[in-house]
This record gives C-alpha cells, structure tokens and sequence, in this order.
C-alpha cells in the first residue's frame, strides 16, 4: 500500500519526492534495506528509515541494531543509479524516551553510517532543537507539528534546523475546522462557518 502511494504521488508531480518508510517494514537489516530499492523503484529518490519498531512491548530497537539498520539502507541507497536522500529517524521521544543524550548518540552514529539526513520527531523546544543540532554535521530535520507554539522557520534555521517537514498537521488543521463546522450545525443550527470556507473556484485552481 505504501509503494502504491509513492508510485501515485511521483506521477502526480515533477517535483521530488521523499517518502516515510517508517521502520521499513522489516526488523533484519538487510530486509529492512530492501524497501528503499523498492520505493525507489515506485519513484521517489527519497525516504526514511526509523530505529521505531513498531512493537508497543518493546518501542525501540536496540543501539547496534539500529546503527546496522541504518547502514544497510544507506548501502542499498547508494547502491541506486541516481542520488537519493535518506533520512535516518530517533524515535525515542515518539514514545516515551525523553532521553535526549541517547537520541543524539543515536543521530551521531546514524551519522557516521551514513544518513544523509537526521531526524529526532518530537523535539519541542529552541534549546533542545538546538543541542541536537548542534551535536551533528549533517541537516538536521524538525517537524512543526510537535513545536511549541509561536517558533517560526528563521528561529529554527538560527538554531541549525537544515530542513522542516509538516507531516500531517496540515491535514489535521483542516480536519479541526471541519469538525468546528459540524459542532455548530448540531450544537447550535448555525453555519457562521462557511464564512471561512474556500470558495469552490479558487479550489478548482489547485485541483485542475
């Protein structure tokens, strides 16, 4: 399903396009490092890989397993006939590990296997933004979804961020108003909502 949607997504525009791989779908390194041959293949030339596991018992892969995770993704990526970006993730702070000195030894020696790109979601505030990205040489990336209110793009650039992603907070911003609009209808029989609605024209530019 995630290959169909990258395939789906590259035809759809001629810009690049990076994809979520999540843990790769795959625990062994090797077979973890197969998927980005394969999204490569569906057209993006660019993905991640995450040392998450997906097993709530057990969140996070241990140290050396996810540095050798990481180093067979960046293998098979290199081993590709054009440049792709990987992205090497910590994700400690998604669940639960607020441990800040094991998130940066992680990103260190995703690092030094490889990654083009780090990534720690989760980090919420200047100072922190700042430690990490100070520990690392490579670009580090920040989601704005988990930021603290109010910290704007030059902020984060003055504190090292090298790439800002939003995940899916766009799509939870227009979830929010729908949901506003609903509860008015049922809560109060008005529709004071559709004065901030779109107007179906301007709709028709961004979809053709």
């Amino acid at each position: 399903m995630v290959l169909d949607n990258c395939a789906d997504i590259a035809l759809a525009t001629a810009l690049p396009v990076s994809a979520d791989l999540e843990n790769c779908y795959a625990d062994e390194p090797r077979a973890a490092a197969e998927m980005i041959g394969l999204a490569a293949q569906a057209g993006v030339v660019g993905g991640s890989i995450e040392d998450a596991t997906g097993n709530k018992d057990k969140p996070i892969y241990d140290f050396q397993l996810a540095v050798e995770r990481v180093a067979a993704a960046v293998e098979a990526a290199r081993a590709l006939p054009f440049p792709f970006v990987l992205t090497a993730r910590a994700e400690n702070f998604l669940h639960g590990r607020r441990d800040l000195d094991d998130t940066i030894r992680r990103l260190q020696a995703f690092e030094r296997a490889g990654a083009d790109v780090l990534y720690a979601p989760g980090l919420r505030d200047l100072a922190t933004i700042r430690a990490v990205a100070s520990s690392v040489a490579k670009p580090l990336n920040v989601v704005v979804g988990m930021l603290e209110p109010g910290i704007t793009a030059e902020q984060l650039g003055r504190a090292g961020v090298k790439r800002i992603s939003v995940g899916g907070a766009l799509s939870r911003l227009a979830l929010a108003h729908f949901v506003k609009g609903a509860r008015e209808m049922k809560e109060q029989g008005s529709f004071g909502w559709m004065a901030e609605a779109i107007a179906i024209k301007e709709l028709q530019k961004y979809f053709g």
